[in-house]
């Protein structure tokens, strides 16, 4: 028992040390304060970042326990909003305007115990899903061009703002799909289609198909908030397009650590649905 327990206590620092240690002299006000600007005067939304929050009129839930990886300037996990949107019906007022076919689709991944999901297989997520992933991003600012490192499997989201068009009606069909940006007054507005046709936009299975299109708008109002607002449109999944609104918190004081779903994967042969 005793040889047990100097064991764990040898490698428990080791486990805890995973994460690079390195703190920043910002302070809650700066946190509170204006975003920063790049030269040419736009908001610069560079910076590691919090799983996004759906804004609803629901109250927060109740503090859980401190993460010391992901602890802001304050020692508190940072105020994210009430509830994430891994399930986008809950998050959507008047739930989602599937069509019957598409929702059908929905039950029986919900039901098969979401096996298939791109997560599981260490595959890409769509974007409307990592903006609420538990695990954080890095968004990296240039004059033609926005990338976003995601923790989740190694994901590179790349959104081109030096002018160019969408592709056409036929493009090579990505995981991320194709994002392009502008910007209008202190919002940036991302156009992405081309899209794979089985897309999963939640961990319950909400489909989405190669027609489908999202337009995110995304604010920086204070340096330690960004404002996202997500609208969906796929005429053969949803009735209607739709919209969910979220904050995201900046991580000031942590970095993103590498992720290879791949490395020793044991878990996909006891994945069981029904």
């Amino acid at each position: 028992m005793f040889r047990t327990l100097f064991v764990a206590a040898i490698f428990l620092p080791a486990a805890l040390a995973q994460w690079p240690s390195y703190r920043i002299s910002k302070t809650p006000a700066d946190i509170a304060g204006p975003a920063p600007r790049t030269p040419d005067g736009k908001p610069d939304l560079s910076g590691i970042w919090d799983r996004g929050m759906a804004v609803t009129d629901q109250a927060p839930p109740k503090a859980g326990p401190v993460d010391p990886a992901r602890v802001g300037v304050s020692g508190t996990q940072p105020p994210s909003g009430p509830r994430p949107f891994q399930d986008l019906p809950s998050a959507v007022p008047g739930g989602l305007p599937m069509l019957p076919a598409a929702a059908e689709y929905r039950r029986q991944r919900k039901e098969s115990n979401s096996k298939e999901h791109p997560d599981a297989h260490c595959l890409p997520l769509n974007p409307v899903q990592l903006h609420s992933h538990p695990q954080p991003r890095k968004i990296i600012q240039t004059p033609g061009e926005v990338v976003i490192i995601y923790e989740a499997n190694g994901g590179l989201r790349q959104i081109f703002t030096d002018g160019r068009p969408l592709p056409g009606p036929d493009p090579e069909p990505w995981w991320f799909g194709y994002s392009i940006g502008k910007w209008e007054g202190d919002t940036l507005i991302v156009e992405t289609t081309g899209f794979r046709d089985d897309q999963w936009l939640d961990e319950e299975g909400t489909p989405m198909t190669s027609s489908g299109h999202i337009t995110e708008r995304i604010r920086r109002p204070t340096y330690g908030t960004l404002e996202i607002e997500v609208r969906v449109d796929d005429p053969k999944t949803f009735s209607k397009p739709w919209s969910v609104k979220l904050k995201q918190s900046l991580l000031p004081d942590t970095e993103l650590i590498e992720f290879v779903c791949a490395e020793n994967e044991k878990s996909v042969r006891h994945m069981v649905g029904k």
